[in-house]
């Protein structure tokens, strides 16, 4: 690693105001003055604020995030941060693992999502600044111990977040474990290429490389298959409007209340283009690429103005859509799914790039 960055990129350390429990949060600022910038929280490894010009170079925080700090342990808790241990569902909380049935925290739907009640997402995770001789950002470290959340296994997870001066932002995961685990870590920040509390994403365009997805019941519980796009309101494999899409009559965008909620299977694999999303009114582009499998497409359907943004505005329906980079969801009681378990010896590594620029 080098000890000097680029004069252009900067990274800076702030502390902000205390949680209601005392806590104080650190955040790491880091990007090129004028290009894009970001805005990293050690609560929940959680990426804030997202600086990116439009096609005038006028520039626009595009990350969804709360106005007080108090809203990041209640309605606003996944905003960005890091999820897990299993980011996701998993079906009644029940983890089989080589022959043992681990029972996992469940929140009020019966079910886990995103690594239980008190996930990832709440934790102070230890972070440093990284200066490279291209790119700048943080680095966070958290120790779940055997047991959190259900989870069996002492685990070790890491997040990267490195912006370089091309508006390239690299997410790198890592994870060891001293016993069979199950690891599937996604970063939850919600998008809006207009600029945050700015309306809907309803005419934001959105392509997705995926030919299949998956169906889900009532309670967003994998049926099982993967089921073709074509056809269908998941068909993104051309760039298409969300409203347009929401607006086709379809029983698989109801579960969701009228949008998605759903998981893209992804074509190819290693590290490729998953996703574009578009605002035309701006010319913001923002390209997804990952090495995961699947991507989780929630389009903010449920948003009923209990969190208030950093612009002051609540958020409603529609406000921002989340692109998850992501193993399936309830992969452990799926055996048909590409496998989340991770042993002792083995090493997690995950790496999502969201970049962004801008059409004229």
């Amino acid at each position: 690693m080098s000890s000097e960055a680029p004069a252009r990129l900067r990274v800076t350390q702030t502390e902000t105001a205390p949680l209601p429990d005392g806590r104080r949060i650190t955040r790491w600022t880091f990007g090129a003055p004028g290009g894009v910038t970001a805005e990293v929280l050690d609560l929940g490894a959680r990426l804030e604020a997202l600086h990116a010009p439009d096609r005038d170079g006028h520039r626009a925080n595009v990350v969804l995030g709360a106005g007080h700090v108090a809203e990041l342990l209640g309605p606003a808790a996944y905003f960005g941060a890091t999820v897990g241990r299993y980011a996701n569902r998993v079906a009644r909380g029940l983890l089989p693992l080589d022959g043992t049935v681990h029972r996992l925290a469940t929140q009020d739907t019966g079910h886990t999502l995103h690594g239980g009640p008190d996930g990832y997402a709440t934790r102070l995770w230890d972070g440093e600044p990284v200066r490279e001789a291209d790119r700048v950002g943080v680095r966070l470290r958290l120790h779940s111990p055997d047991g959190d959340q259900g989870f069996p296994g002492a685990l070790t997870a890491e997040v990267g977040y490195l912006l370089d001066a091309h508006g390239e932002l690299t997410i790198e995961y890592r994870a060891t474990t001293d016993a069979p685990t199950v690891v599937n870590l996604t970063n939850h920040a919600y998008f809006n290429l207009a600029g945050e509390g700015n309306g809907t994403v309803l005419d934001h365009l959105l392509r997705v490389d995926a030919s299949g997805y998956l169906p889900v019941d009532d309670e967003l519980i994998p049926l099982g298959p993967v089921e073709p796009v074509a056809g269908t309101p998941f068909d993104l494999r051309e760039p298409r409007t969300l409203g347009d899409r929401f607006a086709l009559p379809h029983p698989q965008l109801g579960p969701a209340g009228s949008g998605y909620d759903h998981n893209w299977v992804l074509d190819g694999t290693g590290l490729r283009t998953a996703a574009v999303l578009t605002d035309p009114a701006s010319g913001r582009r923002l390209e997804c690429r990952t090495t995961e499998p699947g991507l989780q497409v929630y389009s903010g359907n449920l948003f009923d103005g209990s969190v208030t943004g950093r612009s002051g505005r609540p958020y409603r329906a529609y406000a921002g859509v989340a692109l998850e980079t992501q193993h399936f969801p309830d992969s452990p009681n799926r055996p048909d799914y590409p496998s989340t378990v991770l042993r002792p010896g083995e090493e997690y590594r995950s790496t999502t790039v969201y970049r962004f620029t801008t059409e004229s």
